[in-house]
């Protein structure tokens, strides 16, 4: 019988964290993308399951508060449910625990089922079967749309790779946080880490793209920091970041 709610234990591994030893973001999203991919299946609602049905998962938003990044040789455990399945949207929770079961981070993100001809989304309950949820939320978020980078700071170019596609033979959207993390001033990510990571994914990046990564601080301490993701040659929006810094010890 499917439950509401699934729970998976990582073990960290030494190439999974950063130069100071802690987990980076951008692994911490793909396991969680891997968990609530299991869920999924669990549910009948699997990438595979929809595309039977000509259609498929795409996320469109996503928030990660972190506490804390557990370290190398510790443990995560991820618990994932879904919240609501309304409209064009359904929301998927997360919460973050340590070896010790303290909670040290939480995630809401919101998933758009995809229309693969017309390449829009669907009205979920038209469309996907019935599944269990959760009516709890990990983290408040009513995704509001995030603020516009307008004066950019920095600048980083990068190709779209192969290995940074999904079976959906678009950009996976692990990706787009490296690439705005990457975009951080060197002042910041030196010395800080990102314990908060909203992303609002709006279009899609394929391999052959290139995309320019564009940052710029929104507070005056220069810790709260705007992203933009554009394909460089059309100029395109496909993804806008807000992440909050703290410095490290």
């Amino acid at each position: 019988m499917s439950h509401p709610l699934l729970e998976h234990v990582f073990d960290i591994r030494p190439h999974e964290v950063d130069t100071r030893g802690r987990l980076r973001p951008v692994t911490l999203l793909a396991y969680m993308q891997n968990v609530a991919s299991e869920h999924a299946t669990q549910l009948g609602v699997s990438v595979r399951n929809l595309q039977s049905s000509g259609l498929t998962w795409v996320m469109s938003r996503v928030h990660l508060l972190m506490e804390r990044y557990p370290r190398s040789g510790e443990f995560i455990t991820i618990r994932t449910w879904p919240v609501t399945r309304e409209g064009l949207f359904s929301i998927r929770d997360f919460d973050l625990l340590d070896g010790a079961g303290e909670r040290i981070g939480a995630a809401t993100t919101s998933w758009a089922a995809l229309d693969l001809v017309s390449r829009r989304p669907v009205r979920l309950k038209e469309r996907l079967p019935h599944y269990p949820l959760r009516p709890v939320r990990a983290l408040e978020d009513s995704f509001a749309t995030l603020p516009v980078l307008v004066n950019p700071q920095t600048r980083l170019c990068l190709p779209v790779l192969r290995a940074d596609l999904d079976l959906n033979q678009h950009v996976n959207n692990t990706v787009y946080a490296g690439w705005g993390l990457e975009a951080a001033p060197q002042s910041v990510a030196e010395h800080c880490q990102p314990i908060e990571i909203e992303i609002g994914f709006r279009a899609e990046a394929y391999y052959g793209d290139s995309i320019v990564s564009l940052c710029a601080a929104e507070s005056e301490d220069g810790l709260c920091l705007l992203h933009r993701i554009e394909n460089s040659a059309s100029g395109l929006e496909v993804a806008r970041l807000r992440t909050r810094w703290k410095p490290v010890g």
